[in-house]
Order: structure tokens, then sequence, then C-alpha cells
């Protein structure tokens, strides 16, 4: 006969008082991350309830830009310093970060056409076409189009942040650089070039890649390295899509806000490639 025993009393309050919960903090978590500026940092122009969706889904999306920029940045300083172990990592932390960017897709889409076409007035012109931190970020990864750069010309400040993005070395500039280093045959032209303007395939950094990926055991941190670089762009192939979609789906095929043409626009984005090599190299391998 099996042992039956009585059933345990559900506990509507548990006892906390020896946790020191309530001591008064030198920093408060409030304090700590600017929880009164960031909180108040939402200001609807509207009295529509899914405004509010709009405005946090974007600021949450620039401060996941903000950390992939500074995860990035410091990636690149270690690639021109030789030191892969601390690059690879943070290069894998920012396609984590890129999830979260693609996730927000789904929390933006329970907004239905008839939600945003209340709120739409009120966004008068402002679009994510011209957010700047999304305009460094392609820029860093190499996406390089001066022409970008023209809606931030009223702040010359900002404008001259970005154009030293625009003129400065991407990641896989650096990461070519890494490869002549390393003794492969990177031609000059892509070593020293105009930054400012688009990256170009070349057969010889295929060559060079594709080495790379035929002995993987004697080149592991290259190879590792490439492997990283093609998540992170895999992941952004997948945020542009999902954006696309989304904006199809609330807006159809109506015009972008800031002038673009909408889902036209995004549909051309997914064209672009910023590490080109290293997706045609397949086909070769």
């Amino acid at each position: 006969m099996t042992a039956t025993h009585p059933p345990r009393p559900h506990t509507l309050a548990v006892d906390l008082s020896e946790e020191a919960l309530h001591q008064t903090p030198p920093m408060s978590y409030g304090a700590y991350l600017g929880l009164d500026q960031l909180l108040a940092a939402q200001h609807p122009r509207s009295d529509e309830h899914d405004e509010l969706l709009f405005i946090i889904i974007h600021q949450a999306s620039e401060l996941w830009m903000k950390l992939s920029l500074h995860e990035l940045r410091a990636a690149l300083r270690q690639i021109q310093a030789d030191d892969l172990g601390p690059a690879l990592k943070m290069i894998a932390r920012v396609s984590r970060i890129q999830a979260q960017l693609i996730q927000s897709w789904e929390v933006l889409s329970t907004m239905t056409p008839a939600d945003y076409s209340r709120i739409r007035p009120h966004l008068g012109q402002s679009s994510g076409f011209q957010s700047y931190q999304y305009r460094q970020l392609e820029f860093l990864l190499g996406n390089k189009n001066a022409g970008m750069m023209a809606v931030h010309k009223p702040e010359p400040a900002l404008h001259a942040t970005l154009e030293a993005a625009l003129n400065a070395p991407s990641l896989y500039d650096e990461s070519l650089r890494l490869l002549a280093r390393r003794g492969f045959d990177i031609p000059a032209g892509k070593l020293d070039r105009d930054f400012a303007q688009p990256y170009e395939p070349d057969a010889s950094v295929q060559a060079a890649w594709l080495a790379v990926y035929q002995d993987p055991h004697k080149h592991w941190d290259l190879y590792d390295l490439a492997e990283k670089l093609v998540d992170v762009e895999y992941r952004f192939q997948q945020w542009r899509f999902s954006h696309m979609k989304t904006v199809e789906r609330i807006i159809g095929f109506k015009p972008g806000t800031g002038g673009t043409g909408g889902v036209s626009y995004l549909v051309k984005a997914l064209n672009l490639s910023f590490f080109p090599e290293l997706l045609s190299l397949r086909t070769a391998l």
C-alpha cells in the first residue's frame, strides 16, 4: 500500500525578514540605471494607446544598437592588435543582441494597420531611416554610402561623426589587413584605399579566405573570425527581412514617413552584403 502524505498548505507570504531587503543602499538600482530619466523619455504626441508601444520599441532598439556599436568598435581595436580572443567574444555578443532586435519586430507587429493609421499623423517626417546609430552600424560593418548622410546635414556635429565613420576602415577592412599580416596575399588596393567607397569583391581575397576554410585547424582563429562575421551578417539580414515584413504587414506599400518608398526601399536593402567573399567562397569550397 502506498503511503500518502497530507497536502502542503499554500504559502501566501514568504518570510524575508533576514534578507536585509529594507536597508537603504548607498546607490539605489534606479539611481545607477538613471531610471528617472529613462522612464521619462517617452513623450507620446497623441492619446492613442499604441503610440507608447511604437516609441518604446524604437527606443529599446536604439539602446541595443548603442551596445552593438560599443562591442564592434572594441572588436575592431582587438583585430588591429592581433588579439582575436576578445574580438570573437564581442562579435558573438553582437549576434545575441541582434536576436533581441529581430524579436522586437514580433512585438511591434501586434500593431494593426488601423492602430498605426491613428498614430502616423503624429510622427511627422520622423523615420527609422534617420537613425544615426543605425547608419554608424552599417558604416562600421562596411556598407559605405555617403548619400545616406544627407539627412543629417542640419546637425553639423553629428554629421561630422558620421563622416569620420564613413572614412574609417570597416570591421571587414581590418579583417583583411589581419589576413595580410598573417601572410595571405591580399591586394594592396584592398588594404589602403578610399574607405568611404563601397567595398568591391576581389578574387584574391576570396582565395585567401578559401585557404583559411580549407585548413581550419591551421588557421582556427581566422576561421572562427570569419564564421562570427557571417553570423552577424546572417542576423542582420534576418533583421532587415523582419523589418520589411512588419512594415508590409502594417502599412502595405505606402511610402515611409521619412520619404522612402517604404517596403520597396527595404527590399533593396536585402541585396546588400557586408562580407561578400565570406559568402561566395562557399560555392568554391
